[in-house]
């Protein structure tokens, strides 16, 4: 091997501009100032070879950084921009959860129209799109950054754990509760039934006969108060997770102080809002809540993401996104709400409605189903490229 190369590879390594300096700037550089240009073909080649040894690793492997990037802040500006958010944020989830809910008012809203199965697909969509594009992967980058310790957190996948823990725990609340309101149903039922089988009697006063029956609380009436139960357990879960989530989104964004990356946001957090707050009001309507609550209901889930970029502004001179304490955070709850949107999702939204009666023995109503839920999924999908 030519002595040559040693040199050129020591001055490569060993100078000041090697970091500051492209791989291939500094390659050029040093081929033009050595002597390397004068001597053979072989020994050029044998140079060049050990060149590409010791800087492949450097090509293939990227930046990483737990430093941020303070050329893009403007604190004032920023703050333009989170007003905006705050406003019409709040708006569209006020939209969004109140238009399945004012079936009552609005007869093609009404849960026994297919406008409303139509409008259930295409939110059931968008709540599993926004369990696995949106949270769940933000809850793997979290997780698995390089500004956690390796161990544990390099060595195993925490946030899938997290996630299947949690959609296990979403299954146990739901059949738990579901039990709890069966046996109060039927406590209810057996109640009434004592009362009622007692013998009524009818006297006439033209024949003086006598006419005795009972009265049995039907069995569909039972049926339907186990059905409505239900269908109050999936409401109340799902907007645990829906909160859990939006809450996170809420602080990074108030948080931030770069207005490049809170312009997209605005727009993105706005259609994701409305969206979730169809699907969120859809499971609310179903429910049949009395005014009051489901009112109490909607207006914590339009207030939700607002009171989160409230509480990131508060905290933003102490917050940082790149901080350990602040990455385990995000990237847990983000696993627990994902578990949770993605069991909702697939199992009291999607596997409830798709297999009903009335679904099944209406092939348009269910070719229309698939199209919303589709629709409903790929429009939260594509709103992950900027959110």
């Amino acid at each position: 091997m030519s002595p040559y190369c040693f040199p050129l590879i020591f001055r490569l390594f060993s100078g000041p501009h090697f970091i500051h300096s492209s791989i291939y700037t500094q390659i050029l550089k040093l081929f033009s100032e050595t002597s390397l240009f004068s001597i053979n073909m072989k020994n050029k080649l044998v140079a060049f070879s050990l060149l590409f040894l010791f800087f492949l690793p450097a090509l293939v492997s990227s930046e990483c950084t737990c430093d941020e990037d303070a050329d893009d802040r403007n604190r004032t500006e920023a703050l333009k921009y989170k007003l905006v958010a705050v406003a019409s944020i709040l708006i569209a989830g006020a939209i969004g959860v109140s238009i399945p809910i004012l079936g009552k008012i609005i007869p093609v809203f009404c849960p026994e129209n297919n406008v409303f199965f139509l409008i259930k697909a295409f939110a059931a969509g968008v709540i599993l799109a926004t369990g696995f594009v949106h949270i769940l992967p933000d809850a793997f980058e979290s997780l698995s950054s390089p500004c956690l310790l390796e161990k544990p957190w390099g060595d195993f996948p925490f946030a899938g754990l997290i996630a299947m823990i949690s959609s296990i725990g979403t299954m146990m609340v739901d059949l738990l509760a579901t039990s709890f309101y069966k046996k109060s149903n039927l406590t209810k039922q057996k109640t009434v039934n004592c009362d009622e089988e007692k013998e009524v009697h009818v006297h006439t006063h033209s024949t003086h006969g006598h006419a005795h029956g009972s009265v049995m609380l039907s069995s569909s009436e039972g049926t339907d108060e186990l059905d409505l139960s239900r269908r109050r357990v999936i409401s109340q879960v799902l907007e645990l997770g829906v909160l859990v989530h939006s809450v996170i989104i809420g602080v990074s964004l108030g948080a931030s102080e770069s207005p490049k990356t809170i312009k997209p946001l605005v727009a993105a957090l706005t259609f994701h809002q409305l969206f979730e707050g169809m699907g969120l009001g859809g499971c609310i309507a179903e429910a049949k809540f009395k005014i009051k609550k489901a009112a109490l209901m909607a207006i914590f889930f339009s207030l939700t993401t607002p009171i989160g970029i409230a509480i990131g502004f508060g905290i933003s001179t102490v917050y940082s996104e790149t901080s350990p304490t602040a990455l385990m955070v995000e990237g847990i709850f983000n696993s627990a709400a994902a578990g949770i949107l993605i069991y909702m999702a697939l199992v009291d939204l999607l596997a409830a409605d798709f297999m009903s009666t009335r679904m099944q023995d209406s092939p348009k109503l269910l070719m229309g189903a698939n199209i919303f839920l589709l629709f409903g999924a790929g429009c939260m999908s594509l709103l992950a490229k900027w959110a």
